[in-house]
C-alpha cells in the first residue's frame, strides 16, 4: 500500500491564520504538529510504503521541511505547475507509481483533515485494501453523528466484505434532508479519502474522462527531478480539465465500493469545526488557544498568536488574532470568511496571501516595521543556509547583526560579521548572505528605497533551484 498526500489548497475559511502562502495543511491547528505532519505519523504502524506527496509549486519547501522535522521518509515529492483539482492530481501519482511496472494499491488522503483515533482508522484502511485488491474503488463513509449540511453524503448499497457497494453520491442537502439521510442508517458523510490499485483508477478515469488521462501521460512524459522535488511539464498540465475525482470516476464507475470510518474525523473546514471537535472546553464551552481573558462569554471559540486578546459579554462567537489581522464572527457565519479572503485578494492586499512573518527554505523573515520608503525586517537564517546571490534595482538595504555569523558578499567582496556588526548594501550592488556558524542567525534589516516589493529581486544563484531558466 502506498499513501498518496494531497498536500494542495489554500484553506481559506481559515483565514487568518490560513493563508495563500502557509494554508491549514501546514498549520498546527490540533496538536504541536502540523496537518500535514498529523496525516503522515498517522500512517505509523499500516505498514505502508513511503508516500507520494502532492503539492502546489509555492509550498515545495514548506512541504520538504515538515517532512524534514518529523525525519520521515518519502517517495517523492510531486509539483502540481498549476492546479487542476484532485483527479488529475492522482492521475499523476497514479502514473508515477506504475512507472517501473509496479502496480501499488493507493490510499488518498487529504493532508488537512483531523482523524482522533487512530486505531479505528487503522482498522479501516484494512477493510479497505482487501477491497480495493479485488478491483474495487473504495471511499471512506464516514458514520455521520449529527445532520451535517456541508458535506456530500453517500449512500449504502449491497454488503461487501469489510464494507458495502456505493448506491449513490449525493450532494451536499438542505438540514431536512439530512436529518432523513441520517435517520435511514444508510447514508455516510463523503470523505474524500480513497484507496484502489493504481491501474485500476487509470483504467476507470480513462473510460469516463480519457482527457484528463490524456494530459496527464503527456506531461509526466518528461518528468524531471529537482532535489527531493518531482516535475512535470507545466505548459501541457495547464492544458488538463479541472475536475474532482469524485465527479470524473467516482460517481460514474460501477466499482465504487465504501467502508464506514467512524474515528472521530473532521475536515476542519472552518474556525468552527475546530470548536465543534475540540476536547478542552471549560466550563462555559469555551476553546482558548493562546493568551486571552474571558468575562461573561460562552461556546465560543478564541485564538491568541502574538497578543493578549479579551472577550467580554458575547456568546457563539469565533475571535482569530495573528501578529497582522483580527477576524471576529459569529460561529454561524464562520463560512462567510470565503468572502473576506475574496475581497483582500481583489484589493491585492499582502493578508491575502502571506503572514506578516514568512517562511522560506533558508529559514524565515518578519516585517516588524514599515512606513514611506522604508521598511524594518527580522531575519532568521538556518545554520549552514545561505539565501540566493541577487540585486534590487529600487532599494539599498542595511543589515545589523543580533546573534550568530554572518557571511556576506557585496560585488568581488567578502566579510565575516558577528554580533552587533552592520554592513550596507547599495542599491544595484549584487549580495548574498550566508550562515557558516552552528546556531541560527539573527540579523535586522532595514530597507530604504521608491520601491520595497517582494519582487524587485533578480536571482544570479540560488541553490534551492529559484533562477528562473
Amino acid at each position: 500500500m502506498k499513501p498518496v498526500i494531497l498536500a494542495g489548497g489554500t484553506g481559506s475559511r481559515l483565514w487568518p491564520k490560513s493563508r495563500a502562502a502557509l494554508p491549514k495543511q501546514f498549520l498546527s491547528l490540533t496538536s504541536d504538529e502540523s496537518m500535514l505532519q498529523e496525516t503522515l505519523s498517522r500512517l505509523d504502524g499500516t505498514g505502508a510504503e513511503q508516500p507520494i506527496l502532492i503539492c502546489n509549486e509555492a509550498h515545495r519547501f514548506l512541504v520538504a521541511e515538515q517532512l524534514r522535522q518529523l525525519d520521515a521518509k518519502h517517495g517523492g515529492i510531486m509539483l502540481e505547475p498549476v492546479g487542476r483539482n484532485t483527479a488529475p492530481a492522482i492521475a499523476l501519482a497514479a502514473l508515477h507509481a506504475t512507472q517501473n511496472g509496479e502496480d501499488p494499491v493507493l490510499l488518498v488522503l487529504a493532508a488537512d483533515h483531523l482523524i482522533k483515533q487512530r486505531d479505528a482508522f487503522h482498522a479501516a484502511i484494512t477493510k479497505a485494501e482487501a477491497l480495493a485488491t479485488e478491483g474495487h474503488l473504495v471511499t471512506f463513509g464516514i458514520v455521520p453523528d449529527q445532520p451535517h449540511t456541508g458535506y456530500g453524503y453517500i449512500q449504502s448499497g449491497a454488503e461487501l466484505d469489510g464494507g458495502f457497494a456505493v448506491k449513490e453520491f449525493v450532494e451536499k442537502p438542505d438540514e431536512a434532508t439530512a436529518r432523513q439521510y441520517v435517520d435511514s442508517g444508510k447514508y455516510y458523510w463523503n470523505s474524500g479519502m480513497f484507496m484502489f490499485k493504481a491501474s485500476r483508477y487509470l483504467e476507470e478515469l480513462e473510460k469516463f474522462n480519457p482527457e484528463i488521462l490524456a494530459v496527464c501521460k503527456k506531461a509526466i512524459a518528461s518528468e524531471s527531478t529537482d532535489l527531493d522535488f518531482i516535475r512535470v511539464d507545466a505548459d501541457i498540465f495547464a492544458t488538463c480539465p479541472d475536475d474532482s475525482i469524485d465527479y470524473a470516476v467516482m460517481e460514474k464507475t460501477q466499482h465504487a465500493a465504501m467502508v464506514p470510518l467512524d474515528a472521530g474525523w473532521s475536515d476542519v473546514g472552518s474556525w468552527s469545526s475546530l470548536w465543534e471537535t475540540a476536547e478542552n472546553k471549560d466550563e462555559q464551552g469555551n476553546v482558548v488557544v493562546g493568551d486571552a481573558i474571558l468575562e461573561g462569554v460562552s461556546n465560543s471559540y478564541i485564538n491568541a498568536e502574538d497578543r493578549m486578546v479579551s472577550v467580554i459579554g458575547l456568546d457563539d462567537v469565533v475571535v482569530v488574532e495573528t501578529k497582522d489581522a483580527v477576524m471576529v464572527a459569529h460561529k454561524d457565519k464562520v463560512q462567510d470568511i470565503k468572502k473576506v479572503v475574496s475581497k483582500l485578494k481583489a484589493e491585492k492586499r499582502p493578508e491575502f496571501e502571506f503572514h506578516r512573518e514568512v517562511f522560506r527554505p533558508w529559514g524565515s523573515y518578519d516585517s516588524i516595521d514599515n512606513g514611506d520608503r522604508f521598511q524594518v525586517k527580522r531575519i532568521t537564517v538556518k545554520p549552514g543556509e545561505k539565501l540566493s546571490v541577487q540585486m534590487h534595482h529600487h532599494r539599498a538595504e542595511h543589515w545589523i547583526v543580533v546573534s550568530g555569523t554572518a557571511n556576506v558578499t557585496i560585488g568581488e567582496k567578502t566579510q565575516l560579521l558577528t554580533e552587533n556588526e552592520s554592513v550596507y548594501i547599495p542599491i544595484g550592488d549584487v549580495h548574498a548572505l550566508e550562515n557558516p556558524g552552528k546556531i541560527p542567525l539573527e540579523l535586522i534589516e532595514v530597507q530604504s528605497g521608491a520601491y520595497l516589493g517582494e519582487d524587485d529581486i533578480v536571482r544570479f544563484s540560488d541553490r534551492y533551484g529559484r533562477v528562473a531558466k
